[in-house]
Order: structure tokens, then sequence, then C-alpha cells
């Protein structure tokens, strides 16, 4: 099985979790993703990244090495928003 490219990690987890921002980057098994989502309101962090887990399945075991993530509701994204270009928009 072939590593994943940071644009199908994007599209693992934009096809199970609804999200206004998504943003992926990596090598084939290490990866850094921010992740936008109303889902993660009223969770902590540690249940927010089960549900991006939940979204990518056995894919995480299987393909994806290592993830790291920032998981932000759209109102933390909207108060501290990263440096430089917008990151797309995720379409669910």
């Amino acid at each position: 099985m072939s590593d994943p490219t940071p644009q199908q990690v994007r599209d693992f987890i934009a096809a199970g979790l609804a999200c206004e921002r998504l943003e992926v980057d990596g090598d084939g098994r290490h990866f850094f993703a921010t992740i936008v989502s109303a889902e993660f309101e009223g969770l902590p962090r540690v249940r927010r990244h089960q549900r991006v887990y939940a979204a990518l399945g056995d894919r995480m075991r299987e393909q994806i090495h290592a993830l790291s993530m920032q998981t932000l509701t759209p109102a933390e994204y909207a108060a501290n928003p990263p440096p430089g270009p917008a990151a797309p928009a995720c379409h669910h």
C-alpha cells in the first residue's frame, strides 16, 4: 500500500467530518493538519482528536504513521487565524 499524499489525507478527513477549513501538510508518513469544524464545539481536545481519528478510520492504523493536528471551532479560528494565505475551505 503506497503512502498517502497530504491531499489524500485531506480528502479522507473531509469525507468523514464536516469542516469549514482544512489544511494538511506532510511527507507521506507524517502529517500536520489544521481542522476547523463546528462539530468541535463544546468538546475537549482529546474528543476533537478522537473525532478526526474516527473520520480516518482504519487509514490511521494502516496508512498514516503520524498525524499532528490543531483542532479549532470556527470561533477559535476567527479569534486567532494563522498568518499567511487562508486555508482552503472544506466541502463536505
